[in-house]
């Protein structure tokens, strides 16, 4: 068998669970901790209670730089001693329950809530705008609220990170789509931007209507966060090729840019690197915070 490891026909996931290596190096961040809370749980032998960003991949959320795929679990009172690979958190294990996959975790807003308060900015504002984003419809937003109202109130209840986890569940915004737009709303703001719009509507020609990702209105600029899949993946393609998707986004970008006299700039997941880099790719477009014309 460690043949086959060596070799990467299989990674050992946990002691005794092996997953095929090809299958777990096509894998998301989410995807192997889903496998991984699975191996643990089959290894445990008892019901476990998962939680935080181990609740957040089970419930179908993405993780944005999350590290090692330690397993996250709530138990009612310390333990001595420690396993590798699990991280146990001390919390109710009777209120705030679901079931997902067959698996016991946290529910969404606990989930929001106790990310928040452990984890980086970065990976928090990820969870807790698709959190609101799966409750939000036809851009009404009836369900966000609700779910808003329920994580803050259960962040109003920690007895330690209150305070950083109601920070991120006001930050939050259901209208980001892609984890990369809820980063780089996170950066704009540290960089000294007001808050952005998100999805802003300009009128194209004949009545279009294009979406924008990022309106800075304090600045008169768009900011645009281009993922990969925008020109790789068919169903972002919709049949037309990749130089088709580029010379489309180049005329709808130079219609919006000269209706609207606003600068435009563009940056990738190469330029969220650290609010910094991000502020040196948006320089290039000649666009800055007030504070530092």
């Amino acid at each position: 068998m460690q043949k086959l490891i060596d070799d990467g026909t299989f990674v050992r996931v946990r002691r005794g669970i092996f997953a095929q290596g090809k299958g777990w190096s096509e894998m998301r961040a989410e995807g192997r901790m889903v496998v991984v809370a699975r191996a643990w749980q089959m290894s445990a032998g008892i019901e476990r209670v998962f939680s935080h960003i181990t609740a957040a991949a089970l419930h179908g959320l993405p993780l944005f730089r999350t590290g090692p795929h330690r397993v996250h679990t709530v138990i009612p009172e310390p333990r001595k001693g420690s396993t590798p690979g699990v991280i146990r958190h001390r919390g109710a294990t009777d209120v705030r329950l679901t079931t997902v996959r067959g698996l016991v975790v946290t529910d969404v807003a606990r989930t929001i809530a106790d990310t928040a308060r452990t984890f980086s900015a970065e990976t928090s504002v990820t969870v807790a705008d698709a959190a609101l984003r799966a409750v939000s419809t036809d851009h009404e937003y009836p369900g966000v609220e609700l779910l808003r109202a329920r994580a803050r109130e259960i962040a109003a209840s920690l007895p330690r990170g209150s305070a950083r986890s109601q920070r991120v569940i006001e930050f939050a915004d259901p209208r980001a789509q892609l984890p990369g737009e809820s980063v780089s709303r996170l950066y704009l703001v540290r960089l000294g931007f007001a808050v952005p719009r998100l999805q802003v509507m300009v009128v194209g020609p004949n009545g279009r209507r294009f979406f924008v990702d990022f309106g800075l209105a304090d600045v008169n600029a768009f900011g645009e966060f281009d993922g990969d899949a925008k020109y790789t993946d068919a169903a972002y393609l919709g049949g037309r090729t990749t130089q088709q998707a580029l010379l489309d986004e180049k005329w709808r970008e130079d219609w919006i840019r000269g209706t609207t006299q606003w600068r435009f700039g563009r940056w990738g997941s190469a330029h969220l690197g650290s609010h910094l880099v991000l502020g040196t790719r948006l320089a290039q477009f000649g666009i800055v915070p007030r504070s530092h014309r």
